[in-house]
């Protein structure tokens, strides 16, 4: 049976998902007269080593993919979901507590391609995203995490279910909440063990029942005008907070 595939843009998001090795590139395509640039030539570099053909094509047939193509379009297999335990085991095999973004039904790609940027970035061991009324790894979402997908293990779960699975391994489960306690400096003891960060969706925040399942609900001090920031910044901000808190036990530890 053939396996499904769908069309990937830009030079980073080809880019890492050859890197990744995880999807089957069918076929690469680049633009006509494009100007060789270092990441090309690496995509080009990739292809030959994978024996697979790159094909030169007219622009004009990228610019019914997307305007934002860089003259650069891949035919790969669709995203490769993980299953939660996946995320857990790759926690143990690098011997740290176990991180994990819950991300509660997000509707823009940008926002879900800016978080899941931010997770692989600062070493996350993997996304859960609900089965339904969300968006998902879509190649939109491929393009905003500038490849990031590629490189991040993300599970499709009951979400509730989910978080009760990981308290199960001892996880302690924190909310974004406008109505939460301040997440400041002080709030490291809430940050830096075994971790589920749950980021609501743009607008409406957290459904009442994963909020009702979080150990403790908190929020981002703020001391402008603006009542709140998106929830893709505010994601990426309590991200990198535990990540900081995390290293501080992690060098801590070293010098103990």
């Amino acid at each position: 049976m053939t396996k499904a595939t769908e069309v990937l843009w830009s030079r980073n998001a080809v880019y890492e998902v050859l890197r990744a090795g995880r999807r089957e590139v069918r076929r690469v395509e680049i633009a006509e007269g494009r100007r060789d640039s270092a990441r090309l030539q690496m995509i080009e570099r990739l292809c030959a080593e994978r024996g697979i053909a790159i094909e030169r094509v007219g622009r004009g047939r990228f610019d019914k993919v997307s305007g934002d193509h860089e003259g650069v379009v891949a035919e790969v297999s669709t995203y490769p979901y993980a299953d939660l335990p996946d995320l857990l085991q790759l926690a143990q095999e690098r011997g740290e507590p176990p991180f994990v973004l819950l991300l509660d039904a997000l509707q823009d790609p940008q926002n879900f391609g800016t978080l899941l940027r931010t997770a692989e970035a600062v070493g996350v061991h993997g996304a859960v995203i609900p089965l339904a009324r969300t968006v998902e790894v879509t190649p939109a979402v491929v393009n905003a995490s500038a490849g990031a997908t590629e490189h991040l293990l993300i599970t499709r779960s009951n979400l509730a279910q989910a978080i009760d699975a990981l308290k199960a391994e001892d996880v302690w489960i924190v909310g974004l909440d406008p109505g939460g306690e301040v997440l400041d400096e002080t709030a490291d003891r809430h940050l830096r063990g075994a971790l589920g960060l749950v980021v609501g969706s743009e607008g409406e925040g957290m459904r009442s029942l994963v909020r009702a399942k979080c150990d403790i609900r908190m929020r981002l001090p703020m001391r402008g005008q603006v009542e709140s920031l998106n929830a893709s910044v505010a994601g990426s901000i309590a991200i990198y907070m535990a990540y900081r808190a995390r290293q501080r036990v992690s060098h801590g530890a070293k010098h103990a």
